[in-house]
């Protein structure tokens, strides 16, 4: 015979147990979820980033994501009340990535007619500046220097420096590598001529390797806007939420003041750019 214990316990159990079979799931997300809709149920907004994209983007030895576009994308993070969540990518995937749903935001692919066909361009946080790290002997100073079939040039394969490579310098004799420090090192053993990159990541190079090459910046001068880049929705909030961030940090300064830190962290100071280029 139960105890009124043992039956009071089993009555709590049964009662437990149907409980939990009403419990419903958690809705799916709704169809054609906006953007900032999505960031805001979800408290993440998911940021593609580069790995060795230095003084941009970077693991340091603890793991933890730094640069300062990470820096930027938290505090945007932050003024959405969202975590930021940094999400492994590179440059041929990021722009599907942001088609397909994987980030909400990415920094690193420059604009370009045929990416917005896929990809949402808010307003330029800066412009950078195309350079390349040379080999001991090489000193072009213009890109028609660079454009003859002697040329040996080395790339990041599907990078936005590539395009430009074989934009202005498409006589050259193209080497796609698949990482920045194989292209690198090609250079420093001579193997190729030059690294096309952009200024601030040629001198947070020369920082990390003083061997590797020497900076040229060649002229014209070929500048990039950096974008924050989004997908695309018929909301176009999250779009007019980046650009007032935007502008508001940039109207105080603060875009810059992060770039500066952000160099610092490598040992570079203002003085250390080449004359004319400015942040």
């Amino acid at each position: 015979m139960l105890t009124r214990r043992e039956f009071g316990g089993g009555f709590t159990a049964v009662a437990a147990v149907r409980r939990r079979g009403t419990e419903r799931p958690p809705p799916p997300p709704p169809a054609n979820e906006p953007n900032l809709a999505r960031i805001l149920r979800t408290k993440k907004l998911r940021v593609g980033g580069l790995l060795g994209d230095e003084p941009y983007f970077y693991r340091n030895p603890t793991g933890r994501w730094s640069g300062f576009l990470a820096a930027m994308a938290g505090d945007l993070a932050a003024a959405l009340g969202v975590e930021l969540v940094i999400v492994e990518s590179n440059w041929a995937e990021m722009v599907a990535d942001l088609h397909t749903g994987k980030l909400d935001l990415a920094y690193g692919p420059s604009p370009t007619a045929q990416r917005a066909m896929f990809a949402d361009y808010a307003a330029p946080l800066f412009h950078d500046t195309y350079a390349i790290l040379a080999r001991k002997g090489f000193a072009p100073k213009s890109w028609a220097e660079i454009n003859v079939p002697g040329s040996l040039v080395a790339v990041d394969s599907g990078s936005a420096r590539e395009e430009t490579v074989r934009r202005f310098a498409g006589n050259a004799a193209i080497t796609g590598f698949q990482t920045r420090d194989e292209a690198l090192q090609a250079v420093q053993s001579g193997r190729t001529d030059c690294f096309v990159a952009t200024v601030l990541f040629a001198l947070a190079a020369l920082k990390k390797n003083p061997h590797v090459g020497e900076l040229v910046v060649p002229t014209p001068q070929l500048r990039v806007a950096v974008c924050p880049t989004i997908p695309y929705d018929d909301d176009r909030r999250f779009r007019g939420v980046v650009d007032a961030w935007t502008e508001d940090n940039r109207g105080i300064d603060q875009i810059r003041n992060w770039i500066v830190a952000g160099l610092a962290d490598f040992g570079i100071n203002e003085g250390d750019l080449p004359p004319d280029i400015a942040l």
